[in-house]
This record gives C-alpha cells, sequence and structure tokens, in this order.
C-alpha cells in the first residue's frame, strides 16, 4: 500500500459503510478514479455521487478522507493509493502537495497532456455546448521543468510548517518566510528552498536574498496586520539573452536599504543585471504597485520570440514561458492564414507580442490594450524591431469598438483575442461579432470563459478546430487556440 505523505493513514475505514447522504467531514471511503477533472483534480463516484480527489490519477484504487459533502459533488482528500495507476511517477519537488505552484507533478508527462486536452474538451461541451469542435492533443513542451521566465514569491510575518516539520519537534523562527503560499493558505507562506518551475539560478536569489534581508532586520509584510516592509521578490530571466532582473516589492522605498540589497547582488550574484524597487502602500496582495524605482542596471531585461526582440519591465506582461510562447505563435500563425492585403486587430495586445510576431504576414496590425504601460512597451519593441505596420492604441473595448475606430484603422479582415482569464464582456463580443472579419484566432488562459463567448458569438462565427498548447507543465493550467470562421448560412 502505498501511503500519501499529506495525510495519516487512517485509524479504521468503518466509517466508508456511511450513506452517501450522510457523508461527513472526516468519514472515510474507498472508491476507484474514473477520469481527470478540472483544475488538476479527478473524479471518483460513491453511488450516484462524484468525489472530487486532488493528486490522483484515473484507474486508481483509493482511500479518501470526506472534507465536504456538497449538494453536487463530495470534497476530499486522499489518504493512501491502493492501487496505483502505469502513469504515476515521483515528484521531483520535496514540496509537492504542500505548495499551492505544482498540482500535476505525480503525472506523466503524457498523461498531463491527455489531462489537459479532456479538460478543454469538457469545458468546451459543458459550458459552449461545442460537442462536435475536434480538440487535438496539446503542443506539448520540450522542458516540462525550469521553464518560467518569471517566478513571484512572497514574504510573510507567519511561517507555514508542514506536517513533517511540526512531527520533527524542531523549532522554527516562525516570523519569517519567503516562498509560495500553500494551497488555499494566503495569510501564510511556505518557507520555500527549491522550486523546479523556474532555473536554478532563481533558487538561489531566493535563498540568498532571504538570508540578507532576514539578517538584516527587515521586517516582512504581515497580510492580516498590514504591518511591515517586504513584501515579493519577483525573479524575471531570459530565455535567450544574459539578462536578470530582481524587483523587490516592499511597503514603501528606503533607498539605503536598497542601496545595501544592490550592493549585495552585485557583489554575490554578477549575473543579475537590474534592480528594481516596487513600492506597494496597498493592502492588496500584489506585485504590483503605484510605483518603482530602478536601483542598478536598465529597469528592463530583454529577450526573444523567433527573431523578434522585446524590452520587459517590471510591470510588463510577457508569457512566462518563452519557448512555448514561440509555439503558441506559430499555432496563432497557422490558424489566421494571412495574406499580405490583410488588415488584422488584436484586441487585448498586451505589450505586443503577437501583433509584431504577425506584422511580416500581414498589410497592418491595430493592436489594442487596457494597459497605458503595456501600450508604450508595444511601441518601443516595434521600435526596437523596425516593425513600422503595427499601431498600438491604449483604451477600453467597451469604448473604442465603435464604427469610428474602424474608419480610423481600416475594416478588420483576420480578429486575435486573448482576453484575460474572464474573457469578454457580453457587450465587447456582440461588438467584436459586428466588426466583419472572415477569422476569428480565440487565445484563451480559461477555456471556460472561451467557451462561454464561443457561444455568444455562434450566430455569426462557427468554431472550426481548438488546438490546446501546454505553456505550464506541471500545473492544471493550459492555454487554448480556436479559430472560428465567418458563418455563410445565416
Amino acid at each position: 500500500m502505498d501511503s500519501l505523505a499529506n495525510g495519516p493513514e487512517p485509524s479504521n475505514a468503518s466509517s466508508s459503510l456511511a450513506t452517501v447522504s450522510r457523508l461527513t467531514r472526516g468519514d472515510e471511503l474507498e472508491l476507484v478514479i474514473d477520469k481527470f477533472a478540472d483544475r488538476g483534480q479527478c473524479i471518483g463516484r460513491v453511488g450516484n455521487k462524484v468525489v472530487l480527489v486532488p493528486r490522483v490519477l484515473p484507474g486508481e484504487r483509493i482511500r479518501v478522507r470526506v472534507m465536504k459533502n456538497q449538494n453536487r459533488f463530495v470534497r476530499s482528500e486522499p489518504l493512501a493509493i491502493l492501487e496505483p495507476s502505469l502513469q504515476r511517477v515521483l515528484p521531483r519537488c520535496r514540496y509537492f502537495g504542500i505548495c499551492g505552484g505544482c498540482t500535476l507533478q505525480h503525472v506523466s508527462y503524457e498523461a498531463q497532456l491527455e489531462a489537459k486536452r479532456e479538460s478543454v474538451r469538457s469545458a468546451l461541451v459543458h459550458h459552449g455546448g461545442l460537442h462536435e469542435l475536434e480538440v487535438r492533443s496539446p503542443v506539448a513542451a520540450q522542458t516540462p521543468y525550469f521553464y518560467r521566465n518569471k517566478m513571484e514569491f512572497s514574504f510573510a510575518a507567519r511561517r507555514w510548517l508542514s506536517p513533517e516539520e511540526i512531527a520533527s519537534g524542531r523549532k522554527f523562527n516562525t516570523d519569517f518566510a519567503l516562498g509560495l503560499h500553500p494551497s488555499g493558505i494566503f495569510h501564510k507562506v511556505l518557507d520555500l528552498h527549491e522550486c523546479h518551475l523556474q532555473s536554478e539560478c532563481s533558487v538561489a536569489l531566493v535563498n540568498g536574498v532571504r538570508t540578507f534581508t532576514r539578517n538584516a532586520g527587515w521586517r516582512p509584510w504581515d497580510a492580516r496586520t498590514h504591518e511591515g516592509y517586504l513584501r515579493h521578490l519577483v525573479i524575471r530571466e531570459s530565455a535567450h539573452e544574459a539578462s536578470v532582473m530582481v524587483n523587490l516589492v516592499t511597503f514603501g522605498h528606503d533607498a539605503e536599504r536598497m542601496s545595501a540589497l544592490g550592493d549585495f547582488l552585485q557583489a554575490e550574484y554578477p549575473h543579475v543585471t537590474t534592480l528594481v524597487n516596487t513600492i506597494n502602500t496597498s493592502h492588496a496582495q500584489t506585485a504590483w504597485g503605484e510605483s518603482a524605482v530602478t536601483v542598478f542596471g536598465p529597469g528592463r531585461i530583454r529577450d526573444r520570440i523567433g527573431a523578434l526582440v522585446f524590452e520587459i519591465g517590471p510591470g510588463d506582461f510577457f508569457q512566462t514561458n518563452t519557448r512555448q510562447a514561440e509555439a503558441l505563435v506559430d499555432v496563432v500563425r497557422a490558424m489566421a492564414s494571412l495574406q499580405p492585403s490583410n488588415y488584422v486587430y488584436d484586441l487585448y495586445c498586451g505589450t505586443g507580442t503577437m501583433a509584431l510576431s504577425l506584422a511580416g504576414q500581414a498589410a497592418r496590425i491595430t493592436g489594442v490594450e487596457l494597459i497605458e504601460s503595456a501600450v508604450e512597451s508595444a511601441r518601443t519593441n516595434a521600435k526596437l524591431n523596425g516593425i513600422t505596420n503595427c499601431t498600438f492604441v491604449a483604451g477600453d473595448m467597451l469604448k473604442i469598438l465603435t464604427p469610428g475606430f474602424v474608419t480610423a484603422h481600416g475594416p478588420c479582415d483576420v480578429l486575435i483575442l486573448d482576453p484575460p482569464r474572464a474573457g469578454l464582456h457580453p457587450k465587447v463580443a456582440t461588438r467584436v461579432a459586428t466588426l466583419g472579419a472572415q477569422r476569428i484566432v480565440y487565445v484563451s488562459c480559461n477555456p471556460r470563459s472561451q467557451a462561454r463567448d464561443l457561444n455568444i458569438l455562434a450566430g455569426t462565427y462557427r468554431p472550426v478546430l481548438a488546438q490546446p498548447v501546454d505553456l505550464f507543465p506541471q500545473t492544471y493550467h493550459v492555454e487554448n487556440v480556436v479559430l472560428l470562421e465567418q458563418r455563410t448560412d445565416t
């Protein structure tokens, strides 16, 4: 029997005989897992009741403890794997199952891809009614570990201790931590000494900055009392250039402290090319802030997608997996089937990654983005690459997509959509349908909201193909690209 490290062995399983309707927290059940579900979970059944279980695999016979019996399903935690799947692998990271970063390290990479394909298919069927839409196998990442170019780590005045640490009897300093939040816990942080998503260089920086700031007596932010100085450590790395940014997010700016940290980094980590201090004096637990001070270096890093060079500031959006972002561009380019005479709108264009990557195949591309700093970065990147047929406009989609906008920027032949996780505002979706594009390529990191939007567009556009791209190995997240063609039967 394979016991799971994150749950104790049950004392007995007599409560597994409890009737489904009377299941309560603490009851134990044996069941066989049927299939993958959303957000890295799997589904088993007791009678006609669905049981959601994390960190297991289809086909496994397991013992679980009931955490919550809800109307439509039971939430549970796995206690023991009684019959493991052949697709189960040993997680690389000692924090797996505790840290909220990875959810699929126990799953072979081939099975991860199938789980993501099924997740996309299920979302499109259940939230969009798209039963017949072909969902291809995700474009696999060549490097399923150490792929992220950006990681955000949190400081906390309350350290979360693992069951193993508590059981060890050792005494720990619990008023200082730097790492990631355990799943579902936002006021405490797991003091992280390894991570397999970003590079070993990044882990060394986390450990070095922790030691320096703790020894200097700098207080971490307390999410409950709203006191303290240190809030987040953000590390950005270029996949193709010798360029590394350390961004320390603090409550207020202290020039003397930042100078000391800069001296430390330049002495101990000479590969760090720039240090930025972002100021966040709000109560929001975010690495964004109202201002940023460059301590040394240019305050930006450079990276490449294909032949293009991009400058990336501390607050700029850039796909977190550079090499898979190149694969994403290839998928969008193939679906867009651009002609030299085409006018293209790239809505929610960010810093211009997609627009600039497609510029060589189109007559003109107009990018629209709400965040003005991102638009400025897009314009800078256009100049940096000598691209003159891209125009970038800052504005709210609800206000900007007017007949006057079309008059100013030309009729739309092909439309690229890449909205935030929430998807399109219903009124924006309605306006998009009136732009007259022959094809729409809809990129989404949330297939559920994407499916809802496809339903809104269904009267004007027919979904043709869905192609997921795995930008986030070891997690349940997936990017999905759908090609839509204008209907001729309306």
